[in-house]
């Protein structure tokens, strides 16, 4: 008897880079940005032609968001109040990418922690928020530096680009076409974050996760069942980044200042009043369809964006407030990494379960875009 391929979660992996920016750090950077800032432009501002800048506060940037630090690939371009952005040094097209770089360093672990060897590998999915060239695909560079005789390619579903990666690679499980696929989440978000901007310039930090599905009848023990997965679209301009190779031809390739058109701009009040509605009433909808209930939910690991939004999503998945050890945190060290988030979440937050203990990854964010992979130990 034939046997039918039933995609799992084998493993994942984490690479995280070295430099560590506190909320302390970057508020004493940003305020030393507008002092400068006020004080040239004091003529500007007395005669009303441009606005007076507002210092931020570590209060401020805990209670709008719960983060308490960042990881970073480059510390001192962004605390610099004369640059604030990473200082990155370009490589030469014989060199691996930075982006490929961590990619690799993450996929790496997640196979190490399967058992598993990179030419056991069919297929690679480079899926991130933001990659750093059109062409050729991150994708194919990892899959080249890793030594994988496959496929690969990359997909951009902003937050929510790792579970709608492990939708696909379920399916190409699942359809037969690959046995072992590796999913992997390069976010170095530090780039396309306007660290000028007191609104958001604490939300992102930089980091890299990979997560290795392969079919059950070759994963090691002590995998995760994929019970279900979903995922949901709806178009919303309130998260946006316009950065791309037509900028160009818009003769608007000049970001050196403090703009905020080419960068990561978000209407925050209202991506708050219409994402979680959402978010919990996709993640009600598949619990049924699953035949799940509040109380069979171990524990969820959402999406790092705001600990408000992840409160109230919880609560009403789990019919009561989550504790700390039902929907786990890492903004607090990590910030928001975009698509790995979720994923971090998971993978510092799962050993202790048991055998049949059933959870959900879930993100959620620009598109708006939402996914969520129900899982359950074995």
């Amino acid at each position: 008897m034939s046997h039918a391929p039933q995609p799992v979660i084998s493993a994942t992996g984490l690479f995280t880079p070295a430099e560590r920016i506190t909320n302390e750090e970057l508020v004493d950077s940003f305020n030393r940005y507008v002092a400068l800032h006020n004080r040239e432009n004091a003529a500007a501002i007395a005669a009303g032609e441009t606005d007076e800048l507002a210092e931020s506060s570590v209060e401020f940037i805990e209670k709008a968001s719960g983060i308490g630090s960042r990881h970073v690939v480059d510390k001192a371009g962004i605390l610099d109040p004369e640059h604030m952005a990473p200082r990155l040094a370009e490589r030469t097209n014989d060199e691996l990418s930075i982006l490929a770089e961590i990619g690799v360093a993450a996929a790496r672990d997640a196979l190490a922690r399967a058992g598993r060897d990179a030419a056991d590998v069919d297929a690679v999915l480079c899926a991130a928020s933001n990659m750093q060239r059109a062409y050729p695909a991150m994708a194919i560079e990892i899959q080249e530096a890793l030594g994988i005789d496959g496929f690969a390619f990359d997909m951009n579903v902003a937050c929510s680009s790792a579970t709608f990666g492990i939708q696909t690679a379920a399916d190409y499980i699942r359809a037969g076409h690959a046995k072992s696929v590796l999913v992997v989440n390069p976010e170095i978000c530090s780039g396309h974050l306007n660290w000028r901007d007191r609104d958001s310039h604490f939300i992102f930090g930089d980091v890299a996760t990979a997560i290795l599905v392969e079919d059950k009848a070759i994963a090691p023990a002590g995998h995760w069942d994929i019970l279900g997965t979903r995922l949901k679209t709806v178009f919303s301009n309130n998260i946006r980044n316009n950065f791309g190779f037509l900028n160009r031809a818009h003769g608007a390739i000049d970001q050196s200042g403090p703009k905020t058109d080419k960068l990561f701009v978000q209407e925050g009040r209202k991506v708050f009043k219409e994402v979680v509605p959402m978010v919990a009433a996709m993640i009600v909808e598949e619990m049924e369809k699953l035949g799940l209930q509040g109380e069979d939910m171990r524990r969820l690991w959402l999406h790092q964006a705001n600990t408000n939004m992840n409160r109230l999503i919880a609560h009403k998945v789990l019919g009561h407030e989550a504790s700390a050890d039902e929907s786990p945190t890492v903004l607090d060290t990590y910030g928001n990494t975009s698509s790995a988030g979720s994923i971090i979440a998971y993978h510092l937050n799962h050993e202790d379960m048991q055998a049949g203990d059933t959870g959900l990854i879930c993100s959620f964010g620009a598109g708006y875009s939402a996914g969520t992979v129900f899982v359950r130990k074995t």
